[in-house]
């Protein structure tokens, strides 16, 4: 029996931090030796120190499985569509609502695909312990530049680009799980109406680092992983709920799907063609998703 059903929730979800907390510390303490061997000025201790730091971080990931299965069981459920292939690379497109669907998506995708990496603002670098630990393991820290800024200096929308063509050179060596949330920041109704999203659950997606990421990496990606990511409506803090293990009714789909071959070789920048087919086919994958959303949202509020 979890945790979560014989405490309040408030001590739930306060030994739940408390739990992850230590693990973190724990394994981090045994990942720093590979993260000072990173720093050395040498291409191949480089990948096997940032190998190691993958190796460790995925028990760390698996650490944390057995945390939420102790305190909350199993929070809502996972629906799988379709098959992983072993040791292969996917790259996962995920709706963004809430911090709690960074956890979410290592604990669901664990044992499924290889370990995954994030696009990471640049700010997070200096966050204690994961900014470092990010880093090590070759996340792609992008830039976030302002529309005044890149008004200023139209040169400056490429260095993002460049950071994600950079990491994929480095995810060829071996398989990887590359995670994509395509809004940019997480959704909220002030920020839909604000940026004027063509969508109702949904921001508007960003189209380049995609492309980037499918013109470097496409032919290596065994399929796209679409996951889909929808809480139990609550009055305060979706996270907090979760650590309180008060999300019973959330629900996750994860599709497993081919990526179009001609969405892989194309020239985002240059091709206007390629370009329309390409926004053509993300805005499709959106509705879709968009509307699989809408029908996820009834479902729970039937069974709450």
């Amino acid at each position: 029996m979890p945790l979560s059903r014989l405490l309040p929730p408030v001590l739930t979800g306060a030994i739940t931090v408390a739990l992850m907390s230590s693990c973190i510390t724990f394994w981090f303490i045994l990942m720093f030796p590979f993260i000072l061997l990173r720093l050395v000025p040498v291409y191949r201790v480089q990948r096997f120190a940032s190998a190691c730091c993958v190796q460790i971080a995925t028990w760390w990931v698996g650490s944390n499985k057995n945390i939420y299965r102790l305190m909350h069981g199993q929070q809502g459920s996972v629906e799988f569509r379709g098959q992983f292939k072993p040791h292969s690379s996917y790259l996962v497109l995920s709706n963004h609502t809430a911090w709690a669907d960074i956890v979410v998506l290592f604990d669901v995708l664990h044992g499924h695909s290889p370990f995954g990496r994030f696009f990471l603002k640049q700010e997070l670098i200096w966050v204690p312990i994961v900014g470092v630990v990010c880093w090590a393991m070759d996340f792609p820290f992008m830039k976030r530049h302002s529309r005044e800024k890149l008004a200023r200096n139209p040169d400056l929308a490429n260095q993002d680009l460049e950071t994600t063509r950079k990491a994929c050179e480095v995810y060829k060596e071996a398989p990887v799980t590359v995670i994509n949330f395509l809004e940019g920041t997480r959704f909220s109704e002030s920020k839909r109406v604000k940026k004027k999203s063509l969508y109702r659950n949904l921001l508007n997606p960003k189209f380049g680092g995609l492309s980037a990421t499918l013109n470097a990496m496409g032919e290596q990606f065994a399929g796209l992983v679409n996951v889909t990511i929808v809480y139990q409506p609550v009055a305060g803090n979706v996270t907090w709920s979760w650590l309180c293990g008060k999300q019973a009714q959330m629900k996750v789909i994860v599709e497993v799907v081919n990526i179009p071959a001609d969405m892989i070789a194309g020239n985002y920048g240059n091709d206007p063609e390629f370009k329309n087919r390409f926004k053509t086919w993300v805005h499709q994958t959106w509705v879709a998703k968009d509307d699989l959303i809408e029908h996820m949202k009834k479902e729970i509020a039937s069974r709450s």
